[in-house]
């Protein structure tokens, strides 16, 4: 039974084989094109999740690391400044603090001050022929400074403190305000130093230092007795341990002078310029303008106090001034040369700048001939009896040679013509 229904089968299709074959041709294409389709469709569905499984790695892959970058932003930074700073930044050793023990530890100037002060002393040139209508004691007529050598009374100070017209009288007055009448043993106008001894024993002394090792940015201190005060300090540093004599148009050609931004005070003169050891390192002479002031070398003092004490074992009796008749007009000066002209242009106003010579005034002494013409201290002489005066010795000359001094000076933008009389001592 199944033989000829088999045969029947394949019969037909073979009859009709074509329409089959075509039926089963369409059908698998269809299929086929379904089946691709499909494929095409997962593939694709499988390329666009896997962008999107990579779009979102990438994203929280940069994300995250913008977020770590940004955090370590500011660290990263740090440490690259300090980097920096460490390469190129110099450390002070930090200062410890212990308490209230800096004042004691740190104040090295009232160290020097508390050392030094007791043996300076006050100086003062009383005229015995004029008297202050007021108190009705003789009249002051200079004042300066000076400071004890020895403890038997014997005081160091400058010659223009206690040179002064006759009949003066030299009074002391010591750290504890008592006062002495001093007498004049030593004098040298050359290199303006001068000893003054006092009726006084067991007095404080000054330790004398020396000179010759100074170095400039060292730290001074310049104490004096200005206007009868008690010690008036003042404070600095060296500017040069060489300026010669020449270079200020002063009468010792062999001296140089320290120069120092202490503030050296007519009241100071012949005080001593000590260093942190508490040592007499130089004498207070002169201030030409601030931040400009001379002392002489202690060198050069212990020299002259060498001499001073020869000639007192040789004589045996003080040192006396000879008596030769010499024309006075009571003032200290200094030679302007070009440098100070330059410096006191900078430092002071109204100076004009087309004037190359010029004495300073740097003193005058009350009552003196100068004084009585209208001299006062910081004026410039430019001229006398029509000469031009480039140094002190022109002043000198001018003196000796006439009875009359027509002088132009210049003080602050004013030029002034006075007329000076010099006195005979």
């Amino acid at each position: 039974m199944a033989a000829p229904l088999t045969r029947t089968s394949w019969t037909v299709l073979r009859r009709n084989h074509f329409q089959y074959k075509q039926f089963l041709t369409v059908s698998c294409v269809n299929r086929f094109s379904q089946y691709k389709y499909s494929h095409q469709q997962d593939k694709k569905f499988r390329t666009s999740e896997k962008t999107v499984r990579n779009v979102l790695f990438y994203t929280i892959f940069f994300s995250g690391f913008g977020y770590v970058l940004y955090k370590w932003k500011d660290d990263c930074q740090n440490r690259f400044s300090n980097l920096i700073k460490s390469m190129f930044t110099i450390y002070a050793k930090p200062v410890s603090w212990d308490g209230g023990n800096n004042r004691n530890k740190y104040n090295f100037i009232a160290d020097v001050v508390e050392k030094s002060a007791p043996a300076v002393v006050y100086i003062e040139i009383q005229n015995n022929r004029r008297f202050d209508f007021q108190t009705g004691k003789p009249f002051n007529i200079s004042n300066g400074s000076g400071f004890i050598v020895e403890s038997d009374g014997l005081i160091l100070t400058n010659a223009h403190v206690v040179t002064a017209k006759p009949h003066t009288t030299v009074k002391v007055r010591l750290y504890d305000g008592s006062v002495y009448t001093g007498t004049v043993e030593d004098i040298d106008v050359h290199s303006d130093l001068a000893t003054v001894r006092i009726n006084k024993t067991n007095l404080p002394v000054m330790k004398l230092g020396s000179s010759s090792n100074l170095r400039p940015g060292e730290f001074v201190v310049a104490i004096g007795s200005p206007l009868a005060l008690s010690n008036t300090i003042t404070s600095g540093v060296i500017s040069s341990v060489n300026r010669h004599s020449q270079e200020l148009g002063l009468l010792n050609k062999q001296m140089a002078y320290i120069q120092t931004d202490a503030a050296i005070t007519f009241g100071n003169s012949g005080g001593p310029l000590v260093n942190l050891d508490a040592e007499a390192i130089g004498i207070n002479a002169m201030k030409v303008t601030s931040g400009i002031s001379f002392a002489i070398p202690i060198d050069y003092a212990k020299d002259f106090l060498r001499k001073a004490e020869l000639r007192r074992k040789n004589k045996g009796t003080q040192f006396a001034m000879e008596k030769t008749k010499t024309q006075y007009i009571g003032i200290t000066m200094l030679t302007l040369t070009p440098d100070l002209f330059y410096e006191l242009q900078k430092k002071l106003k109204g100076i004009p700048h087309n004037i190359r010579y010029g004495v300073l005034v740097y003193k005058v002494i009350v009552g003196s001939p100068a004084h009585l013409g209208g001299l006062q201290a910081g004026d410039i002489i430019t001229q006398v009896n029509d000469e031009p005066v480039v140094s002190s010795a022109s002043i000198y000359k001018a003196i000796e040679a006439a009875k009359i001094l027509r002088m132009t000076v210049i003080r602050g933008l004013e030029v002034l013509h006075l007329r000076i009389e010099p006195e005979e001592i």
